[in-house]
């Protein structure tokens, strides 16, 4: 029997259809598969990407941003304050805002308004290199992996509310 699946955000449902296996990522729990007969389950969502393994075969990926995961009885209910499909994700817009992030580190204005003294600017942008975002973007896109690109970026703090 499969699992009824449901993504929605409050925007719209991005999702759904039957799966034979949902995977998540859990604040404090790590990752976790459910499959069909699951014990009931309700778990708080961290930053990451969620894969949907479909009964025809293949699978969907989505980047979720916090959010709540439900499982009672074969449905799945998943709960994001902010989701994406992996298939719609705007890779070139990922990278403006990656652009427009280290711009405003280098300028003095940080994330989401910030206002913080130059030097805070400066180990900003440090650390913004230090963890090399350009070239796992570069990889991701490689790799199709416009999920992982888009939830990454987001919790590195790339997507404020002056974004495009």
């Amino acid at each position: 029997m499969p699992l009824a699946v449901e993504l929605v955000s409050p925007e719209r449902t991005l999702f759904s259809g039957d799966a034979t296996m949902v995977r998540a990522r859990t604040v404090g729990g790590g990752d976790i598969a459910f499959l069909a007969g699951h014990a009931p389950f309700v778990g708080a969502l961290a930053v990451s990407t969620v894969e949907i393994t479909l009964v025809e075969g293949g699978s969907e990926k989505a980047a979720v941003h916090g959010g709540f995961i439900e499982v009672s009885d074969d449905h799945v209910k998943i709960l994001s304050d902010l989701a994406e499909m992996a298939s719609t994700i705007d890779v070139e817009r990922a990278r403006k805002a990656q652009e427009k992030a280290q711009a405003a580190a280098q300028n003095g204005r940080l994330f989401r308004a910030e206002k913080k003294k130059p030097a805070q600017s400066e180990q900003v942008l440090s650390d913004w290199n230090r963890k090399s975002v350009a070239p796992r973007v570069a990889k991701w896109v490689a790799e199709d992996s416009r999920a992982a690109a888009f939830a990454e970026l987001w919790e590195e703090g790339a997507f404020g509310p002056d974004s495009p």
